[in-house]
């Protein structure tokens, strides 16, 4: 159950047409997970929140199930798979939240998730952006809740397997922050899209998932500019979601591991390419398409739908 909070309480009180959280869910053909998602989030308990669909031309009827099931949710088709973020950017012109949630069709809150996530936005107003602990269904932690930037440096640690041999090490295991425990609250550079809380003036100030990124890195993309802003970002041990992961991208395996290392040189070529010698961006670029040549082929060979990057 989420903690009492006087100031969470306050914003309830006022304007009950005023949502405190708008969530922002984009579903491209996982109708059954989308179904769910939705039942645990409308089963939340402690905070006001709306609910929008971003569908991406899905084929599997999950608006109809949507609007037949969840009648209170808004829903907006796009013609077309634009991809996570200009869909997530479809649904921000519409929130009308203090706070945005973005969340993964595949993600089901714990009941007390969103509240533990919005009361700590409400408490420290110097943080822009929030993620839970998220786990996998058999227990696993996903290690995207909490992430640091892909520096070359955590790139190359990374590709070298250092961050694999020393997990634990504040500089070879930061990118999954390694150092950290996951029991504790803790300051990171970024989570995940899968569930992410972000303050709406924040995404005010620093615009919109940048269009640039398909799918995957947007996040990081995101919270990059969040905390260039001088907000914080943060780990809240105490809200928990669990992550199915993957089911949109597996549909097309291919094409998302192509995307994924796209994103990854995307994220690098604009935030960190400038300071560096051609040189070595040329070392990155080829490391990275090197690396989506490995996954690809082994992804033929074992015609294996499980493989991700």
């Amino acid at each position: 159950m989420g903690f009492y909070n006087p100031l969470r309480m306050a914003d309830q009180s006022g304007d009950t047409r005023t949502p405190l959280v708008s969530v922002i869910i984009v579903n491209y053909n996982v109708r059954e997970l989308l179904l769910e998602t939705l039942a645990a989030l409308y089963a939340s308990t402690g905070v006001t929140l709306e609910a929008i669909v971003v569908d991406n031309a899905s084929t599997d009827d999950s608006v109809a199930a949507v609007k037949t099931n969840y009648p209170q949710t808004q829903v907006i088709s796009l013609p077309a798979n634009l991809g996570f973020g200009k869909a997530n950017n479809a649904g921000l012109k519409e929130a009308k939240g203090r706070f945005v949630l973005i969340l993964n069709p595949d993600v089901t809150v714990d009941a007390d998730c969103v509240a533990h996530l919005a009361d700590f936005l409400l408490l420290r107003s110097d943080v822009g952006a929030v993620g839970p602990r998220l786990v996998r269904p058999d227990g696993r932690p996903d290690k995207a809740a909490r992430r640091g930037f892909p520096s070359p440096a955590t790139a190359f640690y990374r590709l070298s397997g250092l961050s694999s041999i020393f997990p634990h090490s504040p500089r070879f295991g930061r990118y999954n922050m390694g150092q950290e425990s996951p029991d504790d609250t803790h300051e990171i550079d970024s989570g995940t899209a899968a569930c992410l809380m972000v303050r709406r003036s924040a995404i005010d100030r620093v615009g919109f998932f940048d269009p640039d990124f398909f799918m995957y890195g947007e996040d990081l993309d995101l919270c990059y500019r969040i905390k260039e802003t001088g907000w914080k970002i943060f780990y809240v041990a105490g809200a928990r979601a669990v992550h199915v992961k993957g089911q949109s991208t597996r549909q097309r395996t291919g094409r998302m591991l192509f995307e994924f290392h796209q994103a990854m040189w995307t994220f690098h070529h604009k935030h960190y390419a400038d300071d560096l010698p051609a040189f070595v961006n040329g070392l990155i670029w080829a490391g990275t398409w090197c690396r989506w040549l490995v996954f690809s082929l082994k992804a033929m060979v074992l015609r294996d739908r499980r493989i991700s990057a």
